[in-house]
């Protein structure tokens, strides 16, 4: 009788965390950066349709790398969540460190269950506060691990490098067209350090935006209006990101 193969559990949680680091790194990046005003997320993607960002409650929003249909049911489950606890509590009482515990909770399980995969997904929760210093960002990585961003992170892709790039170069209360061009660039940089264009059509932004006086405050970034918020960041034109709320 053949002796059973054993894996001694370290290995098989570096195993595990080695398939989804490497699963996330094959996903196009995206930033997450605080502005004046509020958060922007900015992110590489073709499709009009199967988005990188979404709104989960009044003043919260999701940003996710990794694959789609993993990170599109953790979205579902955070919009849920947020709907019960406004419903039954109050709209207040949704905050992003609530929703952060919740995914958190719900990634550790998968991670740590040997019964399935662990997802290949890395998320960003944020929350937009009256003031930029009331803003929170949370980054969960694979594992549920919860890491509390200040001023931009930067996930999926070639994180790291991006995140430094990042680090080094972004300030307290840049305008929204000066932080749209810093992620811009943050994202064109490829991972041997030469630069690439990323036109306006393979874009994805929005924005959490603290001035805005609907209580939703998610709104998306498209078309007409990110022409013009990209040309102000290149010096060609004045920054009007609020005549087009796509959302």
């Amino acid at each position: 009788m053949s002796t059973p193969f054993y894996v001694s559990p370290q290995q098989a949680m570096a195993d595990r965390a080695e398939y989804a680091r490497k699963g996330i790194a094959r996903g196009r990046s995206l930033v997450v950066l605080q502005f004046a005003d509020g958060i922007v997320f900015v992110g590489e993607n073709p499709s009009r349709a199967l988005h990188k960002f979404s709104e989960i409650y009044d003043r919260i929003g999701f940003a996710a790398a990794g694959k789609y249909n993993e990170y599109e049911n953790l979205r579902i489950g955070g919009v849920r969540y947020a709907d019960l606890r406004g419903y039954t509590y109050d709209r207040d009482d949704v905050t992003a460190r609530g929703l952060a515990n919740v995914y958190a909770q719900t990634l550790g399980t998968i991670f740590s269950s040997a019964a399935e995969k662990p997802y290949e997904v890395e998320l960003v929760v944020a929350e937009v506060g009256e003031t930029p210093e009331g803003d929170q960002i949370y980054r969960l990585p694979h594992d549920g691990s919860i890491v509390d961003e200040h001023g931009s992170v930067a996930v999926g892709g070639n994180a790291e490098q991006i995140s430094t790039y990042l680090d080094q170069r972004h300030q307290e209360g840049m305008t929204l067209a000066e932080a749209l061009k810093l992620a811009v660039q943050a994202l064109s940089r490829d991972t041997n350090g030469s630069e690439r264009e990323i036109p306006a059509e393979r874009l994805e932004v929005a924005v959490l935006d603290r001035t805005r006086p609907q209580k939703r405050k998610f709104r998306r970034i498209t078309g007409g209006q990110l022409s013009r918020l990209l040309d102000a960041a290149n010096g060609g034109g004045t920054e009007d990101a609020g005549s087009e709320d796509a959302e």
